[in-house]
């Protein structure tokens, strides 16, 4: 079986491991209620924005949201009033100041931002309800539709910041007394009090931020929980001002919209890609998180999520996928083949990949290959229509391939131009580094070999060489027809590498081949030559021209060193007057014959789409 979660796991994991030891730090303790936490508390978690769910640590630890509330808060003051309406009471400017500065912009009489408690206790009175506890729960709500759950107030938490918060009750009169809020500050000021107070974990972070990652749908619950137009906004605030006066030092090493509380959380959006959250109550001189600060900046260098980082592509990098059973090779094969690997073709796999490789698209290839049902035997990735490929991406494409490689997968890559640094093609089994081929159809004709090694029954013989009375055309004919008729063909070797038939030539003879194989190519718009499809022994080549008098339509080509048996032109015409009824029997074998190798040709070339 293929590992789960192995490879985005592992990388969270290191995180998780190098940010542990770093104790630096203090609790908020003008908070009672937060100066009573567990101070060794740590979880980072990290959420897709199509809800994947990747971990370490104290994910469902509950603690209280506090200024991470700021942004969703705001967001809810957007969808009740409007952008204008908000816009004349906050202003969207990064304030340079603590979080806690009793002060409004000396022009405007405005707070500078709703990222600052003066900001946020101005957004809190901007929510509509019917009253004080109504207005309350739609903020809850809000939350929860954000979190994915239900969300709940932690009530002791409320009670000691009630009980302690007289500096932002004088940011409250100073807004009521400015004109920024309109209604009795003490109702503000409490409805901030139990926002900052509602109790989340690391996970309920984590997916919040997603939903901001996924344009306001909650990639679990698939709820909306705010309009496109207010992510961009919420996020282009959270953005400059989220992380109080660190923040310009946070945009540069992070690159990352985010938002941390004082509660030890850290929130942090990769718009349409990813959402992290991170938890530890210690916090730095700026009232962030100090484990979450490191733990972010880590992640961000290591997974290269800087937003300012611009790709042609950044979350689907899978364009297709099947399996060798739905898409095989150009490889014609026997009954006895084909057989098995319509019972096994599904352990082999091809996904082609498309657009620029960074975090998101690998993170995504890695985990489809982990999602595969069944067993994965043999896995190939075709990286010709990748652009740009980032080291983490190599990373964990190299992680993946290792970790196949301990449960006995075997993996190619279709990689002419080495995008991944494999420079060379490993035939050992037992080397994680696996194949590299130039094309697509080699490498499905590799699994297809891989899975036949595998699962063939005991005793099968592959194909071997022919005489030209048992091959197929003739073997079932009775002994003195079959016998007569194989006097009209020659005998020709050709080597590997020789034009047998050239593209346009008239009809030429009606080939049996009996050993070897003979590779049918077409050229494409540029000049190069593909196969189209390759015949090994028992199978035949040149009926259509005999039969209906056209021109070959693709050049024909030993792929090895072939033996033929060639009924020539005049041979084939004379047995319509000589043997009517031996040639009516050979006629229908080869067209029953040329029928399967057209249909599996075609379904083929379908199933790919492209060379």
């Amino acid at each position: 079986m293929v590992p789960s979660g192995g490879v985005v796991a592992r990388i969270i994991d290191e995180v998780y491991e190098l940010c542990r030891a770093d104790t630096s730090g203090t609790l908020a303790d003008y908070i009672p209620e937060l100066a009573a936490v567990q101070p060794d508390s740590f979880g980072i978690c990290l959420a897709t924005a199509d809800g994947r769910v990747y971990g370490s640590g104290d994910l469902d630890t509950a603690f209280t949201i506090q200024s991470i509330s700021k942004p969703f808060t705001y967001a809810l003051a957007l969808a009740d009033r409007g952008l204008a309406e908000v816009a004349r009471r906050i202003d969207v400017e990064p304030s340079g100041e603590p979080f806690f500065e009793i002060s409004l912009d000396p022009k405007t009489q405005r707070p500078r931002n709703p990222m600052i408690n003066a900001g946020a206790i101005a957004a809190a009175s901007l929510v509509k309800g019917r009253d004080a506890a109504d207005r309350f729960d739609r903020i809850r709500q809000s939350y929860s539709r954000f979190a994915g759950r239900d969300l709940r107030l932690n009530e002791a938490v409320y009670a000691s910041e009630a009980r302690t918060g007289y500096r932002n009750r004088a940011i409250g009169y100073l807004l009521r007394g400015a004109g920024i809020i309109d209604i009795d500050p003490d109702e503000a000021v409490d409805r901030y009090f139990r926002q900052c107070s509602i109790d989340v974990t690391c996970r309920d972070l984590a997916v919040m931020a997603a939903t901001l990652a996924n344009n306001g749908v909650n990639p679990l619950t698939r709820e909306r929980a705010l309009s496109r137009p207010l992510v961009e906004q919420v996020l282009s605030v959270m953005t400059t001002c989220g992380m109080y006066d660190a923040a310009g030092d946070w945009v540069t090493t992070v690159g990352l919209p985010a938002k941390s509380g004082v509660g030890g959380g850290i929130l942090a959006v990769l718009p349409g890609q990813i959402g992290i959250a991170v938890y530890s109550p210690r916090l730095d001189a700026h009232g962030s998180s100090a484990r979450g600060v490191k733990g972010c900046r880590e992640l961000s260098h290591r997974l290269g999520l800087h937003f300012l980082h611009v790709t042609r592509a950044a979350h689907t990098a899978i364009r297709t996928s099947y399996s060798v059973t739905e898409a095989p090779s150009r490889l014609r094969r026997d009954p006895e083949e084909l057989a098995v690997l319509r019972e096994f073709g599904e352990h082999a796999r091809i996904f082609e990949l498309h657009g620029d490789l960074l975090f998101a698209g690998a993170e995504t290839t890695v985990r489809a290959v982990e999602d595969t049902p069944g067993e994965l035997e043999a896995l190939v990735l075709d990286l010709r229509e990748v652009g740009d490929v980032s080291p983490i991406a190599i990373r964990m494409l190299d992680d993946l391939q290792r970790e196949l490689a301990a449960t006995g997968a075997r993996v190619a890559l279709v990689d002419p131009e080495a995008k991944l640094g494999h420079l060379t093609s490993s035939l050992d089994p037992a080397d994680p580094r696996g194949r590299v081929f130039a094309d697509r159809d080699s490498a499905t004709e590799w699994c297809e070999q891989l899975i036949l090694e595998r699962h063939q029954p005991a005793g099968y013989d592959a194909p071997v060489a022919l005489t030209i009375d048992r091959h197929p055309a003739l073997a079932d004919m009775p002994e003195d027809e079959r016998d007569r008729l194989a006097k009209e063909f020659e005998t020709r070797t050709v080597a590997r590498g020789e034009c047998i038939v050239v593209r346009d030539s008239p009809r030429c003879g009606l080939f049996l081949v009996l050993d070897g194989r003979v590779r049918l190519t077409f050229t494409d718009a540029s000049g190069r030559r593909h196969r189209l499809v390759t015949l090994t022994p028992g199978m035949s080549f040149g009926e259509t021209s005999m039969l209906a008098g056209v021109p070959y339509a693709n050049d024909v080509y030993a792929e090895t060193t072939v033996r033929l048996a060639v009924l020539p032109v005049n041979r084939f015409d004379q047995l319509t007057s000589d043997a009517p009824l031996i040639k009516l029997a050979l006629l229908e074998r080869l067209a029953a014959a040329a029928y399967t190798q057209a249909d599996a040709a075609i379904r083929a070339v379908a199933a790919h789409g492209n060379i």
